[in-house]
């Protein structure tokens, strides 16, 4: 195993090169390669990490933990409710006693900050499964799942996301795509655009690349040609009180069936990194269809399903990607 990356962090994918993210993703192949065959990979044994979970997850946690023990890690699960974070305990006193005791720390919540704390005081290698800024590790799936597809070289891949447009994958996707040159475009109404500041960092790194950025409301701007529409939710975890007022502005960026027709492109695929609000077989979904009369949201239950969807694909890749992020950093 490229020991390149020993005892480094993941916090967002512009603190590694693209030469580094390539590294990950080509581990990421051939893990999954020797996952399909039945060969043992078990590279990193007897060793330990902290699973902390602020916010609930499913392909986050079951991707760490199928992941770490497959490599012969022993992953101990911490919720919000089983430890002392940032109640009794400072994050900077409970990171430097996880690091202590455990030889790499992954950490889904809410603020940003608190997985730099952990980074900067644990002493070991943290891994950010999801804050209010960042989800690096879903960028690595998505970009694996995009080479599975389109081959390894994605430089010019026209990849159009739709929807909030200032939410954490937005914003990773947004800095990924310039770092690794793709042709990124971002169709969302105005009130919903990153961040400038994002912005701007992605306009420097395409620079280097020769990535192309587009933020835009136009339609035609947006979908024509591209090859890939990726969409997430409309109200992320924490911002239900906000769903109807992103209903009012997203109903119209909904992808269906006559958006990807929009791209004239019979072969595009449509991602999401879920989960998905496609019908009403969940609590939400029935109470959305009940307060606002939605049977669907970001997107429709015919295109979810459809032979242009590759969400499960994308799915099963956070559990390679991680893999290859844990066997290269331990």
């Amino acid at each position: 195993m490229n020991g390149s990356l020993r005892g480094r962090s993941l916090l967002t994918l512009t603190d590694f090169t693209p030469q580094e993210i390539n590294l990950m993703l080509e581990t990421s192949h051939e893990l999954k390669r020797q996952k399909r065959i039945g060969q043992p990979h078990r590279i990193h044994e007897g060793k330990n990490i902290a699973l902390l979970f602020e916010k609930t997850s499913t392909r986050t946690r079951s991707a760490f933990v199928v992941a770490a023990n497959d490599l012969g890690v022993n992953p101990e699960f911490l919720g919000k409710d089983d430890i002392q974070l940032g109640k009794k305990e400072s994050v900077k006193d409970t990171a430097i006693v996880l690091g202590r005791m455990f030889d790499g720390i992954e950490f889904r919540g809410f603020k940003h900050e608190t997985v730099e704390q952990l980074a900067k005081f644990s002493g070991v290698p943290v891994w950010n499964g999801l804050t209010d800024k960042f989800h690096p590790t879903q960028m690595l799936a998505d970009f694996m799942t995009m080479q599975e597809y389109f081959g390894h070289n994605l430089k010019g891949l026209k990849l159009t996301y739709v929807g909030d447009g200032r939410n954490n994958t937005a914003n990773t996707l947004l800095l990924a795509s310039a770092q690794m040159g793709l042709d990124f475009r971002i169709l969302s109404p105005n009130e919903l655009r990153p961040d400038e500041q994002l912005i701007n960092q992605a306009h420097q790194l395409a620079a280097t690349s020769g990535a192309k950025i587009t933020l835009t409301d136009n339609f035609d701007d947006a979908l024509i040609g591209t090859q890939v529409i990726y969409t997430d939710i409309w109200a992320s975890m924490g911002e239900e009180d906000k769903l109807e007022e992103r209903i009012n502005l997203l109903r119209y960026y909904q992808v269906n069936r006559a958006m990807l027709d929009h791209t004239g492109n019979p072969e595009v695929k449509f991602m999401h990194c879920l989960p998905s609000f496609h019908n009403t077989e969940t609590q939400v979904g029935q109470e959305v269809q009940e307060k606002f009369g939605l049977t669907e949201m970001e997107v429709t239950d015919e295109v979810f399903n459809s032979t242009n969807s590759i969400v499960f694909d994308e799915a099963e890749n956070r559990l390679h990607t991680i893999k290859a992020v844990m066997a290269l950093t331990l």
